[in-house]
Order: structure tokens, then C-alpha cells, then sequence
């Protein structure tokens, strides 16, 4: 069976129980968050899906999470990365972190990345304005090495706080923006094309990215509404074509730490030029720049020696008889 280009309609588990082994070389999602349908705040209304609850015993949510996560594992080649969107929740005071579950899978944990989403759901005082959830970067080892490989330094340079807001004109109630899937299939992917897959494939986002990024994509939807839609949306993904570029336009950089290091350029923690020894001059907030070059000027010129107090008094005395 062909798996390339094609969102399969059914629940996540079961049919990624029916997939083969080391089928696919990366994937991103975000599953429903088990918010029991009935969290809602000033900003956001409760979220509701088709087709599927969103409201499961805490306990069941995490082991079912577990499993859809561990399947993922074995589709997924090795060397192989998912990156795995979801929240911090709180119930009833106690809260619940996604690390609770992404530990018991067979998963390697490469990295924790924040989404500053610029935006609370809930502003009330509870507690800070929640305005950020959390991406894991889920990694495959080959055979023991969970290091894995350096990504680009094009990559890298992006760090692990993402900033942008969530998608806001979609029928789908919690999409994440094409800019999130594009980030991190072409970061570990660059130039390599190969198969992306999402189980919980919803409005089709990172379908859209994954084919505007020149890969096979692979989708998983419960719901046939979204599944129909989503086919719909990766037909027309051209339409879409500028938010890809605007991600990819800041994977960029003018030479790479390795370039530099073989260049002689400075790649390393002090410059050529620093002198640990020499006192250096704090700039204080908003102090004008001219006063500033004044302070730096002053302090490198030689100060003049000044003479014992009891040299200075001798002077005097002696300029004092002088008079008489």
C-alpha cells in the first residue's frame, strides 16, 4: 500500500497500530488537550471537536497518550525526529505537565521548546497569564546514540523560544500557525525530502506544510469533516505558499561557527582583541553616548601622580619663608 500523500479517516491508535515499522522520517502534532469541554476563558470559548471527546479520566488521557506516542516511535525511521505540541493544565490547583507522560515513552527527549503564543486564553488572576505551551523535540535514536546529529546552524540560531501567534481564521477550534510545522520539519529535515506525519491531522496544517516544504505527507483525522476539508486545503496549499516562505526567510546566516573558526574570524567566547585585565566602563541606562566616550577617554588617559601629603605641606612651607 501506497502511505505517501493520504489522510487516513479513524482514531489515532488504531490506525498507527495498522502502519508499518520505520515508515516515516519526521512528524508534528498537537492532540487534544483532555480540557474536559468545559475550560473556557475571557478570550477563548470551551473547545469542542468533531467527532471525538475531549473529555477523558486524566489517567486514561495519559496512558492512551502514551501509546499513540510509543506507535509513533516504531512508524518513525531511526535517526528520525517528532516534534509534540501540548500545554501545562491546571485541575482543580493540582497541575498537570505533559513531561508526566513524554517520560514514560520510548522516546529520547532532544529538547523542550516554548511557544510564546502572545496571547492568554484565560486572564484571570489565578495565576500569570498563561502565554505560552511547550514542543517537545522527540528523537529516535540510532542504535545508542541519543545525541543524534547537529542540525544547521541556519536551525540552531532560531533557540528554543518560538514566537508567533496561533492560526485564528480556521474552523478547526485549537490549530497551531503553518510557521510552527515549517520550523521544525525543515529544521532537522533541511534540503532531505522524505514522509512527515500527523496523528491528530485536524485542519491539515502541517499536511499544507509538509507538501509546501516538497515532502509526502501522511494524516490521521477522527473526524471525516476535517479529513474532507484538510484534502481541500493541501489542493489549494499555493494559497499558503507566503507564510512557509516567511519562516524559512529567517533560516539564515552569513557564515556558520565552522566557516568563521576556518577563517580566523572570532568563534569563540572572548575576541581577539579582549583584555580580561582591563577595567572596564558600565554604561548606565539611558546615560547620553557622548558622556560615555568622555568617561572612556578620561579613564584611558595617564593620571598625574599625586605627592604624599607630607611633601605637599613642605611646599607650602618652603613657598611661605620664600615670602619673608
Amino acid at each position: 500500500m501506497d502511505y505517501k500523500d493520504h489522510i487516513f479517516v479513524g482514531d489515532a491508535l488504531s490506525v498507527l497500530k495498522s502502519l508499518p515499522s520505520d515508515l516515516v522520517n519526521v512528524g508534528v502534532t498537537s492532540p487534544p488537550y483532555n480540557k474536559g469541554e468545559n475550560k473556557k476563558g475571557w478570550l477563548v470559548k470551551n473547545v469542542k471537536y468533531k467527532d471525538s471527546s475531549d473529555k477523558l479520566p486524566e489517567e486514561k488521557y495519559q496512558e492512551n497518550q502514551v501509546e499513540v506516542l510509543d506507535e509513533l516511535f516504531r512508524v518513525t525511521k531511526p535517526g528520525g525526529s517528532f516534534f509534540y505540541n501540548h500545554k501545562l493544565r491546571w485541575e482543580r490547583g493540582y497541575m498537570l505537565h505533559p513531561m508526566d507522560w513524554v517520560r514514560k515513552t520510548r522516546w529520547t527527549i532532544r529538547q523542550e521548546i516554548v511557544w510564546d503564543r502572545q496571547i492568554a486564553a484565560n486572564i484571570r488572576g489565578w495565576r500569570f497569564w498563561q502565554v505560552e505551551e511547550r514542543i517537545y523535540w522527540l528523537y529516535k535514536p540510532i542504535e545508542k546514540h541519543y545525541i543524534g546529529q547537529e542540525i544547521l546552524s541556519k536551525h540552531a540560531k532560531l533557540s528554543s523560544i518560538w514566537r508567533f501567534p496561533p492560526e485564528r481564521k480556521n474552523l478547526h477550534p485549537a490549530p497551531f500557525p503553518i510557521e510552527l510545522p515549517t520550523r521544525a520539519i525543515f529544521s532537522v529535515m533541511d534540503d532531505i525530502k522524505g514522509l512527515v506525519i500527523d496523528p491528530y491531522s485536524g485542519s491539515g496544517t502541517t499536511l499544507v506544510a509538509a507538501k509546501l516544504l516538497g515532502h509526502a505527507y501522511l494524516g490521521i483525522e477522527i473526524s471525516k469533516e476535517y479529513a474532507e476539508s484538510s484534502e481541500i486545503r493541501v489542493m489549494n496549499c499555493e494559497n499558503e505558499r507566503s507564510g512557509v516562505l516567511l519562516e524559512t526567510g529567517k533560516h539564515t546566516v552569513s557564515q556558520t561557527f565552522s566557516e568563521r573558526k576556518a577563517n580566523g574570524a572570532w568563534a569563540g567566547k572572548f575576541r581577539p582583541d579582549y583584555d580580561a585585565n582591563k577595567q572596564q566602563i558600565p554604561l548606565k541606562l539611558l546615560e547620553p553616548k557622548t558622556r560615555y566616550i568622555e568617561k572612556a577617554v578620561k579613564k584611558a588617559s595617564p593620571k598625574k601622580k599625586t605627592a604624599p601629603a607630607s611633601d605637599q605641606k613642605s611646599k607650602r612651607s618652603r613657598k611661605n619663608l620664600g615670602g619673608l
